[in-house]
């Protein structure tokens, strides 16, 4: 039996996080959690404990940013890759970058379901499957003293100053 991976989606706008759970879900492969509000995206990911996050850049309540300082503090989750999704980022400044800015992989908004299906695919930790027989990536991230190597050391790389914005 698959296991299914599982993703949670923390993003203010509502109509967005329950289409991607929607797309996402019928593909059978993974499990989706939705928050909009993100000051409770820290507790919903101790909570669900997931293998992925996409995590909206700006919102109300608390920056995207400030949310991925916090699940990188918590020792449990600080391995979990996190995938920015925003619309402050065009799709040109993320191609010029390779997908990525401030080293966390972006997808700028909106975006169509096979870009978001393939990041997700491509920032997924290897499956236990894979670590047994001894997959590059898990020998990295055993060498690196568990963590995925594709993901950055620093996780101050997005605090709200630092983050990449359009000039209006």
């Amino acid at each position: 039996m698959l296991h299914k991976k599982k993703i949670l989606v923390i993003d203010d706008e509502r109509d967005l996080t329950m289409l991607v759970k929607l797309n996402l879900e019928r593909t059978g492969r993974y499990e989706v959690r939705e928050e909009n509000r993100a000051v409770r995206g820290l507790a919903a990911a101790r909570e669900f404990k997931p293998d992925l996050v996409l995590l909206d850049v700006m919102m109300p309540d608390l920056d995207g940013g400030d949310v991925l300082a916090q699940l990188k503090d918590d020792p449990n989750l600080k391995n979990v890759p996190v995938v920015f999704l925003t619309a402050t980022v065009l799709k040109e400044e993320v191609a010029k970058q390779g997908g990525s800015i401030g080293g966390y992989p972006f997808i700028p908004k909106p975006f169509q379901t096979e870009v978001l299906l393939d990041r997700i695919e491509k920032t997924l930790p290897p499956d236990a499957a894979a670590a047994a027989t001894g997959s590059a990536t898990a020998a990295a991230t055993a060498a690196g003293g568990g963590r995925d190597p594709r993901q950055p050391r620093n996780p101050d790389a997005l605090r709200r100053e630092d983050r990449p914005h359009r000039n209006w």
